[in-house]
């Protein structure tokens, strides 16, 4: 269960920036930040869903906000990005990477190329987001949230082959990078998504926004995992031990 921390402008002239920011968890927590006072870059294939947000936020919430259309699956097109984000904002405190595609069917029946797909948004592109806003959380001791990693514990789903093979490797990849950067300042944060409530104390299965307070909460006190799914009881354990 988690204690919430309310204070309310926490974020206060930090600068977040959102990997599929326009909708489901991304946009929950875009608007949990800009509650908390933070400056948010928008990245979303979408740009009618990325100037509606930017009105929201800006008519609701009273918070500069600047929407990019991009596909993070390239690699240029995340660097231009990330450098006019550097360009209005002055740098990145806040990476949050939960751009994601979900693709089903037997690892059989599935065509390889279906798996790229998968791995150049749900894989790639928190790669290209990371690599490209790196210099600036490092410079500014930041922090990067990567949403839907699959811990070592967890167990796949028939049919769901090419998502839990991307998950699997964020895991990979970004716990070797929390080691590389932890000296210098800079926390990564796993959150490891599921269909039941476990972490968050309740019955049903956890809305957008319960992700997104919950991922909020995990931001504030720079944990590296957090495990919202109810798990086994080794996942479970090793959340528990990751605090």
């Amino acid at each position: 269960m988690h204690r919430k921390l309310f204070a309310s402008r926490v974020f206060e002239r930090q600068v977040a920036l959102i990997g599929g920011g326009c909708s489901g968890v991304g946009r929950a927590l875009a608007v949990r930040l800009a509650q908390a006072g933070a400056q948010l870059a928008l990245l979303d294939l979408d740009p009618l869903a990325l100037d509606s947000l930017v009105e929201h936020l800006a008519d609701h919430h009273n918070t500069e906000a600047f929407g990019l259309s991009c596909d993070v699956s390239d690699a240029q097109a995340v660097e231009r990005a990330v450098a006019l984000v550097g360009e209005r904002f002055g740098g990145i405190d806040l990476l949050v990477c939960c751009a994601a595609i979900g693709r089903r069917g037997a690892v059989l029946d599935t065509e390889p190329e279906v798996f790229r797909e998968v791995m150049a948004v749900n894989f790639f592109g928190a790669l290209h987001c990371a690599r490209a806003a790196l210099p600036s959380l490092l410079a500014r001791r930041g922090q990067i949230v990567v949403a839907g990693a699959l811990t070592a514990f967890a167990a796949s789903r028939p049919g769901h082959g090419a998502v839990a093979a991307s998950r699997q490797a964020l895991l990979g990849l970004f716990e070797a990078l929390r080691l590389e950067v932890a000296a210098d300042g800079v926390n990564v944060m796993l959150v490891c998504t599921g269909s039941h409530a476990g972490d968050l104390g309740a019955d049903r299965p956890p809305t957008a926004q319960d992700i997104a307070e919950a991922i909020f909460q995990g931001a504030l006190r720079r944990r590296h995992l957090l495990v919202l799914s109810g798990g086994d009881w080794r996942t479970r354990l090793l959340a528990r031990l990751a605090r």
